[in-house]
C-alpha cells in the first residue's frame, strides 16, 4: 500500500469477515504507524465496528490477520485497547472512575490479588493524563459523556496499551467535551500512541486526523485527509445524494482539499 509506514504499530492484512452468509469486510488491508491518529469513516453498516472487534479478537476473521508491532494479535493483545460505543456500555454499574481505570490492570494483578503500588501508580498516572484525576472518586453515572470517554481512555492507558481503538467516541457527547477528548487524544498521539477513531462526522475528523481510513465493506481509500476525501470518494461512501455526515449540505472535494 502506498504510504504504508515502514514499521507499523498496527497492520491488517486482507481481513475478510462473513457473518450469516453476508460479506461484512472484504479483503481489508491498512497499516498505522506510531504517533498516528487515524480516522475510520464510512456509512452505517460499512463494517467499522466489525473491524475494531476483529482487531481485538472479539470477533473472528474468516481470513486474513492482524499484526501488532509485527506480531500476531494473540501474542500482543494487551498492547491494544478498545473503547466501545457509548451506547454499548452499562453505565448503571456503581463504579468510581478509579475503579474503572483499575480494571485496566486486571491482567497484571490477577483475579485474586489486591492492587499493588505499581498498579495504583499506573491508575493515578492514567487519570492524570486524561485530566480526570480530580474526579477519581466520582461514580461514572455522575460524569458527562465526554468525561466517561476520558475515563475509558485512562483505563486503556493503565492497561499499558499503546494502540487505542475508539468506536464512535463522539456519539452523545457535547461539542465542548468532544474538544477536550480530542485534545487528550492528540497529546497521546504526540507521545507515540497509535489511535484509530471511528466517526460518522467526516468534517470533524478531517481537521485533526493524520490519516483517514475510508471503508464501505472494503477499503475505499486510506491516506492524508486532504488526499483521500474527494468528491468521488464521498460518493462511493455515501452515494450521490448522501452528503457528508456532520455537515448539512456536504462538502465538495475542493473544499475538503483546502481545510488545513
Amino acid at each position: 500500500m502506498i504510504g504504508e509506514p515502514p514499521n507499523p504499530s498496527l497492520a491488517a492484512e486482507a481481513l475478510t469477515v462473513e457473518r450469516d452468509g453476508n460479506l461484512v469486510l472484504d479483503n481489508v488491508s491498512f497499516a498505522a504507524g506510531p504517533g498516528c491518529l487515524m480516522g475510520v469513516v464510512g456509512p452505517n453498516g460499512a463494517g467499522k465496528s466489525t473491524l475494531f472487534n476483529v482487531i481485538v479478537s472479539l470477533l473472528p476473521a474468516t481470513s486474513g490477520r492482524v499484526l501488532v508491532h509485527g506480531r500476531p494479535i494473540g501474542e500482543a493483545r494487551d498492547l491494544v485497547a478498545y473503547v466501545p460505543q457509548y451506547e454499548r456500555v452499562n453505565w448503571r454499574l456503581p463504579m468510581s472512575s478509579w475503579d474503572v481505570v483499575m480494571q485496566g490492570r486486571t491482567r497484571r494483578i490477577g483475579w485474586f490479588r489486591r492492587p499493588g503500588r505499581a498498579d495504583k501508580a499506573a491508575t493515578e498516572d492514567a487519570l492524570n493524563k486524561v485530566g480526570m484525576l480530580d474526579r477519581r472518586d466520582s461514580l461514572v453515572t455522575e460524569l458527562s459523556g465526554g468525561q466517561r470517554q476520558r475515563v475509558f481512555v485512562a483505563r486503556a492507558l493503565a492497561q499499558g496499551a499503546d494502540i487505542l481503538l475508539l468506536d464512535e467516541a463522539f456519539s452523545g457527547v457535547d461539542i465542548a467535551s468532544q474538544e477536550s477528548l480530542v485534545s487528550v487524544l492528540m497529546d497521546l498521539r504526540d507521545e507515540g500512541h497509535t489511535i484509530l477513531l471511528s466517526s460518522h462526522d467526516i468534517n470533524h475528523l478531517s481537521h485533526y486526523c493524520d490519516e483517514c481510513l475510508c471503508i464501505n465493506c472494503h477499503v475505499c481509500a486510506c491516506g492524508a485527509p486532504n488526499d483521500v476525501l474527494t468528491a468521488d470518494l464521498l460518493t462511493e461512501l455515501y452515494g450521490p445524494f448522501g452528503g457528508v455526515p456532520g455537515h448539512g449540505h456536504g462538502l465538495a472535494g475542493d473544499e475538503l482539499g483546502h481545510r488545513h
